[in-house]
C-alpha cells in the first residue's frame, strides 16, 4: 500500500535530498548539486516535489523563457521504490499546472527512446510525438521529443524551418538565413563554415571592440544573391544602429557599408518598403507561404540591450511561432529551448523594436531557385 505523497515546490532545505534522489535515479546525465541549487533559487524554474515526510518519491523540473509561451520539462525523477503509486502523474500534473499558471501554451519534453513507461505515461496524458534528437544523452541513446498543447490550438511544430543554433554571439542575422536557405532547400545542409560566410557577406556593424553583427540591407542582399525573393519592411531608410559604437570612424564604415547596401538592395530588385510589418501584415505573409527574419530587442528575452534577429514563420490570432538561433547556455538552455517559440502577440509587438528610436525591421522571405 502506497504512503501519501504531498506535491510542493522544493525548498533550499530539500537539495540533500533531491540529491540523493538524482544519483539514485540516473546513473547518467545527472544534475549536479549546484544545478538543483541553481534551479530552486531562480525565477526562470519551477521545481516540484513529491514530500512523504521521510523522503522525497520524486521531482520535476519545469523551465520557462522569457517572452514566450514555450515551458520545458527539462526534468523529472520518480524513486524507484514509489511503485505504482501515481507520483509520476500528480508531478506530471503539477508541471503542467505550473506552465499554465506561467502563461505557457505548450509543454514540451524529452525522453528516453527506450524509456518504455515514461513514454506511455506522457502518451496516456496527451502528449504527442513530434521529433527526435539521435544521440541525445551520454550514452548516445536517442531522445523522443513530445509536446502537449495546454490551452490553445497552433500551427504544428511540423510546420517550423529547420533549427540551427548560432555559434558566435554576433551570428543570429546568418543563423536566421541559414534557416531560411534550408526551408527553401531540403537539400541545403547549415554548417558553421556557411554561418561564418554569410556573416562575411552581409555583416556591417562593429561592436565596441572586434567584430559585430548585420543589419536589414546586409541580410536581404545575401539572400538575394542567393536565390531566394526578399523584401524589407522598415520604419526607416537608416542607417542603422551606428549609436551602438562610439568611435567616429567606427561609425562612418558602418553608414558607407549601409549605404553600399542599399543600393545592392536595390540593383538586386529586393522591394523595400519604409512602413513597418505589423502583427497583421505578418500573417498575411504567412498564409501566403512567407517567412520572416525579425529584429528584435534582446532585452524582452534576454534582459540584455543588443539586436537581435529571429525567424518567423507560423502563428495564430494569438501567437508568432519564432526559431531564436540564441541558445543561453548559461542558464542552462539547449537548442530545444530556442526552436518553435510561441510567442504572444502582444509581448511580439513589443520585442519587435530596438533602441531609444524604436527601430522596426523584418525581411519578409520567398522561395526562390536556391543554388
Amino acid at each position: 500500500m502506497s504512503h501519501p505523497f504531498t506535491i510542493r515546490p522544493a525548498l533550499i532545505s530539500d537539495l540533500g535530498r533531491l540529491e540523493n534522489l538524482e544519483n539514485r535515479v540516473f546513473e547518467i546525465d545527472r544534475l549536479s548539486r549546484r544545478s538543483l541549487r541553481s534551479f530552486i533559487l531562480s525565477p526562470r524554474h519551477v521545481l516540484i516535489v513529491a514530500d512523504r515526510g521521510d523522503h522525497l518519491a520524486g521531482y520535476a523540473l519545469v523551465t520557462f523563457r522569457s517572452g514566450t509561451a514555450l515551458a520545458r520539462l527539462y526534468s523529472i525523477a520518480v524513486s524507484p521504490e514509489t511503485g505504482r503509486s501515481g507520483v509520476g502523474r500528480a508531478l506530471m500534473q503539477a508541471a503542467e499546472t505550473a506552465a499554465i499558471e506561467n502563461d505557457c501554451i505548450i509543454l514540451r519534453l524529452e525522453v528516453r527512446a527506450d524509456n518504455h513507461a515514461a513514454i506511455a505515461l506522457y502518451q496516456k496524458l496527451g502528449y504527442r510525438r513530434f521529433g527526435t534528437y539521435e544521440d541525445y544523452y551520454e550514452d548516445h541513446e536517442r531522445a523522443l521529443r513530445f509536446e502537449k498543447l495546454l490551452v490553445a490550438q497552433i500551427a504544428p511544430a511540423s510546420a517550423a524551418p529547420p533549427y540551427y543554433r548560432q555559434t558566435l554571439e554576433f551570428t543570429c542575422g546568418p543563423a536566421c538565413l541559414l534557416m531560411a536557405l534550408a526551408w527553401a532547400d531540403p537539400t541545403f545542409r547549415p554548417s558553421r563554415a556557411a554561418e561564418v560566410q554569410l556573416w562575411r557577406e552581409s555583416t556591417t556593424i562593429f561592436m565596441t571592440s572586434g567584430v559585430g553583427g548585420c543589419e536589414p540591407y546586409g541580410l536581404a542582399v545575401t539572400l538575394a544573391r542567393r536565390g531566394l525573393r526578399p523584401s524589407l519592411h522598415l520604419s526607416d531608410q537608416g542607417p542603422f544602429f551606428l549609436d551602438t559604437v562610439r568611435n567616429d570612424e567606427k561609425r562612418e564604415v558602418m553608414r558607407l557599408t549601409q549605404e553600399e547596401f542599399r543600393r545592392e538592395a536595390e540593383e538586386c530588385g529586393v522591394p523595400i518598403a519604409l512602413q513597418p510589418l505589423d502583427v497583421s501584415g505578418l500573417r498575411t505573409a504567412f498564409r501566403e507561404g512567407a517567412i520572416a527574419v525579425v529584429l528584435v530587442s534582446g532585452y524582452r528575452m534576454f534582459h540584455k540591450k543588443f539586436p537581435h534577429w529571429l525567424l518567423a514563420y507560423a502563428g495564430d490570432q494569438r501567437h508568432v511561432l519564432v526559431n531564436d538561433p540564441y541558445v543561453e547556455a548559461a542558464e542552462e538552455e539547449t537548442p530545444v529551448s530556442a526552436s518553435n517559440l510561441p510567442i504572444p502577440i502582444d509581448e511580439f509587438h513589443r520585442m519587435a523594436r530596438y533602441g531609444k528610436g524604436n527601430v522596426r525591421a523584418a525581411i519578409v522571405v520567398r522561395k526562390g531557385s536556391t543554388r
